[in-house]
Order: C-alpha cells, then sequence, then structure tokens
C-alpha cells in the first residue's frame, strides 16, 4: 500500500467525534475544558450536548476538582487540556483529587509528545505516561489511530475508575479499520507475527513499527509486531510469550524512554522472561519546534529509523 493512499486522522479528532457520538447514549457522560474545546476537539462534544459541556477557563486544577465532585455525584466526567496541562500542571490534583479516591473521572490528553510541532518543547509533553503510570489504580491509555481512539473512548466510559487517555495533535494512518478489530482495556493487539525479534509499539509508533517490519523483512528478519495501547495494565502474558519466541525486544514510543511504555515492558520482562530490550524513544531530551513529521525523523521515531537502529541491535 502506498502511504499516500493511507488515510490519515488526527487522535484528538477521534476523541472529539467519539464523544458526541456516545452523548446520547450515556446521559451522564459529561466534558470539562479549559479554555481549548476548539483545539481539543470537545468542541464537537460541546455543539451537540452544550448543557454537559463546562468550559473551567485557564484553571486546570479547578477544573479537575470540579470533575471529582461531578464524580461523586453519578456523573461520568472527561476532562480536557492539552497533555502539557492535564498530566503535568494538574498533576497533584489529579493524584489527590482523582487518584487517591479512586474517582470515575476520565482524562483525555491531547497534543501529546513531539507531534505537536511548532508549539514547541514547552508544549510537547514526553513525561505524561510516566506521571501517570506511577498513580495508583491510574489506567493508561495510547491509542494507535482513529478506530482504536473511539473504541478507548467508549470503553473508558465503560470503566469504572480513573482513565487516562493520551491523544495527539497530528494526522495519523488509521491501520486498525479491519473489521474483526476489537479494542479491550488491558489487551495488547499481535498486528504481525514473527520469530526473529518483537517490536512493542504505542500510539503513532505503531504504524512506523510496522513500516520496519516490513523493511526488516525484506532484510530476511522476521518481526513480530504488537500494540500495546494500554500501558497499564500492561498486558505482561503477551509481552512476555512474545519474549520467549523471538529472544530480543524493541520498545517504540513518542514518549521519553524513561518511565513509560519501554519501562513498563522492562518492569514486565526483568521480572518474568529476562531478555535484552532496546528503548526507542525520546532520549532523556526536550523537544524543539518544527513540523510533526521533521520531528518524528529527527528524534527517530520513523519506520527507516526504527529499522536502522534493530538491524544494529540485531547485529
Amino acid at each position: 500500500m502506498i502511504m499516500a493512499d493511507v488515510k490519515k486522522i488526527a487522535t484528538r479528532e477521534s476523541y472529539g467525534n467519539a464523544l458526541a457520538a456516545c452523548g446520547a447514549k450515556y446521559p451522564n457522560l459529561v466534558v470539562l475544558d479549559a479554555d481549548l474545546a476548539g483545539a481539543t476537539k470537545t468542541g464537537v462534544f460541546q455543539k451537540a450536548f452544550p448543557d454537559r459541556h463546562i468550559d473551567c477557563g485557564i484553571a486546570e486544577c479547578n477544573m479537575t476538582g470540579i470533575a471529582a465532585g461531578l464524580a461523586t455525584c453519578g456523573k461520568i466526567p472527561f476532562i480536557s487540556s492539552f497533555a502539557m496541562f492535564a498530566a503535568g500542571r494538574n498533576f497533584e490534583q489529579v493524584r489527590n483529587s482523582i487518584g487517591y479516591p479512586h474517582l470515575n473521572v476520565k482524562i483525555g490528553a491531547t497534543h501529546a509528545g513531539i507531534t505537536v510541532g511548532e508549539d514547541g518543547a514547552t508544549h510537547q509533553c514526553n513525561e505524561d505516561v510516566a506521571l501517570m503510570r506511577t498513580i495508583p489504580g491510574m489506567t493508561v491509555i495510547v491509542p494507535a489511530d482513529d478506530v482504536e481512539a473511539k473504541a478507548a473512548v467508549e470503553a473508558a466510559i465503560n470503566y469504572e475508575g480513573p482513565v487516562y487517555l493520551r491523544f495527539g495533535r497530528a494526522a495519523v494512518p488509521v491501520i486498525n479499520d479491519n473489521p474483526d478489530y476489537k479494542f479491550e482495556i488491558g489487551r495488547g493487539v499481535v498486528l504481525k507475527e514473527g520469530k526473529d525479534v518483537t517490536i512493542v509499539a504505542s500510539g503513532i509508533c505503531v504504524a512506523e513499527a510496522l513500516a520496519a517490519a516490513e523493511k526488516l523483512a525484506a532484510d530476511g528478519v522476521d518481526a513480530e509486531v504488537i500494540n500495546i495501547h494500554t500501558i497499564k495494565p500492561l498486558d505482561e502474558d503477551m509481552i512476555v510469550a512474545s519474549a520467549k519466541k523471538t529472544g530480543r525486544v524493541i520498545t517504540v514510543e513518542e514518549h521519553s524512554v524513561i518511565g513509560g511504555l519501554g519501562s513498563a515492558v522492562c518492569d514486565a520482562l526483568c521480572a518474568k522472561q529476562p531478555t535484552p530490550v532496546l528503548k526507542i524513544g525520546v532520549n532523556d531530551t526536550f523537544g524543539e519546534s518544527g513540523p510533526a513529521a521533521a520531528l518524528v525523523v529527527k528524534y527517530g521515531l520513523d519506520g527507516e529509523s526504527i529499522y536502522q537502529k534493530a538491524k544494529e541491535f540485531l547485529e
């Protein structure tokens, strides 16, 4: 398939559309935003259900407290802002007002990672998964595409407890549009079976991992590709079984290599199946301003870069 023919949709668009689509089905669903409804796409829900959308202004911590209160009254609140604010600025409120009482609040964080692009390092949150993973009882989901993002939103609505959902600004290829696709919190998806190396990816890096696997196949390397959309709870059984089969694991994420998918996979493997692991991600550095596609290449998260690093790792 030529990449130009691949349908591309930003997962923040999917988020807004999914909220609006779920509004009638779930009357207790309410959405809160911090003056960014146009960017986070919760404005789509606002247009359809104006009485159930609350613009809290540029006051993310207040928004979190309001959502916690709504959850105690039986509502299913989603709070939305950029990941830097929803997880970063907001960490203490999320921990103490949502995590500690284990309230049924969902955090829809958009504009995560370096693909925020021109907004630059201050807005490119590469630490949010690490922060949210550390909160006891927090479920952390990083959808790979439009199909998965929509499914994740409805799954979060039906899940009792706090959920952090990570969405992106840039359009990404739709890869899960096969009729037998099924989303289940905490369950990975084997997209390609292989025997020589396991590539575990999340978010925008899933499509790039598949591209890298194609390049490796041309070299006679049979890579297994696993989409881990739920970072916590991690599908440890799937990862351990694959590592046992292939003997080597590569993780790929649009996030710091510290504390994210790579760290979660290493935590699981060191306990259950010690295996050499190559972590590909943002290498303990801040991002920078630039076009999203160019940054993906510069930071080594594109298919070609993953392929080159995999070749070195497998030598």
